[in-house]
């Protein structure tokens, strides 16, 4: 059997069927956050086409696009479009079924963060919702990456989708951070070496021991930003340091079925002598604090560095470019 990365891994563990030869798979979801955002149309649809939701026990609906952050927010949503959505929302999931935080639930937030806090993201999950950062979730040892309001459709309705397979990206970062610096400024030394479309069609893995010492959040951190780069995947294999964060959280298993899924978790990662389609390294002892200067993610550099002077560029297309991004424009 040929080695295989901890991406491979997922997608083939939750593959229901080859559907050609160029990569595309029918591929089952187990948990998808949906907003009231980019999930109105898609419940519309299903109302159309009179169709139900699958398993209704694997979403969760979540308002946090719209709702203001004051207090009495359920109230005092002064814009009428927000309350339409927020109002449509309510009555999706009263509806299909499914499992609402409303505007004053204490359990409603940013869904990235949610979803962890009640124990919905696990090691080894595949999860697709309509939103680009839910590769934060990769910190946990999980597939998560965000999907169109059509996919969002046919995912209430199968709970699978239709997914190609992406290549492969190793990102290893060794050494130890220096004083001030954090995982944003190890995925912005990224951005600036491989550019903003520099990991497009790639699922990136994160190692190294660097990314060991790095606090759970700091590897949401990562996975989060890796989708600046363009990746639709970011992932790291979890450890104990993952596992200790999730433990007792409310939807994660207990007693003898928390035992078991332990012994599944801790052999989640990519086999030693796996083949990766792309390797970048990153040393850390030359990293510094970092900061972005224009108006694309891969427009910075360090914080003791100079923002390029438009005149060095000796395109006149490209140095009217860089005065516009340097001026924020």
């Amino acid at each position: 059997m040929s080695a295989k990365t901890l991406y491979e891994k997922l997608v083939e563990s939750h593959t229901i069927r080859e559907l050609d030869n160029e990569g595309h798979v029918l591929l089952y979801i187990d948990r998808s956050i949906l907003n009231e955002y980019t999930s109105p149309q898609a419940f519309s649809g299903l109302r159309e086409r009179g169709r139900t939701v699958r398993h209704p026990d694997t979403f969760l609906l979540n308002i946090d696009h719209v709702n203001p952050t004051r207090s009495q927010r359920d109230v005092l949503m002064t814009d009428p479009g927000g309350q339409l959505q927020v109002d449509y929302f309510r009555e999706n999931a009263a509806d299909f079924g499914i499992t609402l935080f409303d505007v004053l639930d204490p359990r409603q937030g940013i869904e990235h963060v949610v979803a962890h806090e009640q124990g919905l993201v696990m090691p080894g999950m595949v999860i697709a919702a309509g939103d680009s950062h839910t590769t934060t979730y990769g910190a946990f040892g999980a597939l998560g990456f965000g999907i169109g309001t059509s996919e969002i459709e046919h995912l209430l309705a199968t709970q699978t989708l239709v997914y190609r397979k992406l290549k492969t990206m190793r990102v290893s970062v060794q050494g130890e951070l220096p004083f001030a610096c954090s995982a944003k400024d190890i995925v912005l030394e990224l951005l600036e070496r491989i550019g903003a479309d520099g990991a497009t069609g790639y699922a990136i893995e994160f190692v190294g021991e660097a990314i060991s010492a790095l606090s759970v959040e700091g590897r949401m951190t990562l996975c989060n930003m890796a989708v600046e780069a363009g990746a639709r995947g970011a992932i790291i294999a979890p450890d104990k340091k993952v596992f200790d964060y999730i433990y007792g959280k409310p939807q994660m298993p207990v007693g003898e079925l928390w035992q078991q899924a332990l012994l599944e978790w801790s052999q989640l990662s990519s086999d030693a002598d796996a083949v990766f389609d792309k390797t970048v390294a990153i040393n850390c002892h030359d990293l510094e604090p970092k900061v972005t200067w224009g108006i694309s993610p891969d427009q910075t550099g360090s914080i003791t560095g100079r923002v390029p002077f438009p005149e060095q560029e000796t395109n006149p297309l490209k140095r009217l470019a860089r005065t516009a991004n340097s001026s924020g424009k």
